[in-house]
């Protein structure tokens, strides 16, 4: 016991409680926390996924799905028009017949409007596109980063996770290629 009513008490790891994975089998390999990762990552990924939907459907636009909502962001990100090519580069996308049917759904919802660069088509965001992203952006604010913020995280630790992360998805990058030529 502490003397001290406000310190908190130490605990003790477990050592029959192995690492937070989805997958034991693949937890007991050479790299444990790689496991550990990749679990987090998948539940971070749907609880992204679910927030992106429902934030926007908040927002107005209902019936998008996570990747339409990822995809109209990313046109609206600077303001400038992007083409599939940038779109599925700067959101690591291989599979660019997904991204071209998001483009179809905001262009038919009137988010985003179709352009030309030359040959190449181009996707640029309307009006009505900004204004939702806009009260997305709102929502957000208030629905995510206040209760964030609210939790004393390290932004900069969360800049070098964010950065981690990056890398090491181009180490899945190069191992998925590996698979493929296997």
């Amino acid at each position: 016991m502490t003397d001290k009513p406000d310190a908190k008490p130490v605990q003790k790891k477990d050592a029959n409680i192995g690492p937070v994975v989805s997958a034991a089998h693949l937890a007991s390999g050479a790299m444990p926390a790689l496991s550990e990762i990749e679990f987090a990552v998948t539940m971070m990924v749907n609880a992204y996924h679910r927030w992106m939907v429902r934030c926007m459907s908040a927002s107005g636009s209902e019936g998008l799905g996570p990747l339409d909502v990822l995809v109209l962001h990313s046109v609206n990100h600077r303001g400038r028009a992007k083409t599939l090519s940038d779109i599925c580069l700067v959101l690591n996308i291989e599979d660019t017949h997904t991204v071209t049917y998001a483009l179809k759904k905001l262009e038919k919802a009137k988010l985003i409007a179709s352009g030309r660069r030359g040959k190449e088509k181009t996707a640029e965001i309307t009006s009505a596109g900004e204004t939702a992203c806009l009260e997305y952006r709102r929502l957000r604010e208030a629905l995510l980063v206040e209760p964030m913020k609210s939790l004393g995280l390290d932004e900069s630790e969360l800049s070098r996770l964010a950065a981690t992360l990056r890398l090491v998805s181009g180490n899945y990058d190069q191992a998925a290629r590996a698979a493929a030529a296997m």
